[in-house]
């Protein structure tokens, strides 16, 4: 992926992942970036069309070059095959004039991630997951940890962060 950032927006369902996204996607397009998403459809199954396109559909209004969903094997740029890794949608995202790539699911890659949380319960996630660079959450964090913390309705910091330590930064 010579050239390409990718960053992963984790969380679970309505913890605001999309909405982030879209966020992003927008601040990159004013900069004169090419955006590229993919979803994974962790529900189980193949995606819904009319459910999963509603998110595609909401990244690309927001001004993404591209925008995919996965799950079961069913890649929603309409290839299908026994099962899709997240290697290989990013070997096609390569073939694309793309300079950020944002993925949204696919906890358990080692991909850098910002982790977003809806309630103490989910907080069990910064133990779990891994290359872990930003946490978002509705609520005010409890207890020192290294990582930035964003409220998940202050976004303009959170995109202050993302463009200075994740579009600007050197690999």
């Amino acid at each position: 992926m010579a050239g390409k950032k990718i960053i992963q927006i984790v969380g679970f369902q309505n913890s605001g992942k999309t909405t982030l996204i879209e966020q992003l996607i927008k601040a990159c397009k004013e900069k004169g970036l090419r955006i590229g998403t993919i979803k994974h459809h962790g529900h189980g199954g193949k995606p819904d069309r009319a459910v999963n396109d509603k998110d595609t559909g909401r990244h690309m209004a927001a001004g993404a070059t591209a925008a995919a969903v996965e799950g079961a094997g069913s890649l929603h740029i309409e290839v299908s095959q026994n099962q899709w890794k997240l290697e290989d949608i990013l070997q096609i995202y390569d073939l694309l004039p793309l300079d950020i790539i944002l993925v949204e699911g696919y906890k358990k890659l080692s991909c850098p991630k910002v982790v977003l949380l809806r309630n103490r319960e989910d907080d069990f996630l910064l133990d779990e997951l891994s290359n872990i660079v930003a946490v978002v959450s509705r609520r005010q964090m409890i207890g020192q940890r290294s990582i930035p913390f964003f409220r998940l309705e202050e976004t303009e910091p959170f995109i202050k962060w993302f463009f200075n330590n994740i579009v600007c930064k050197q690999h």
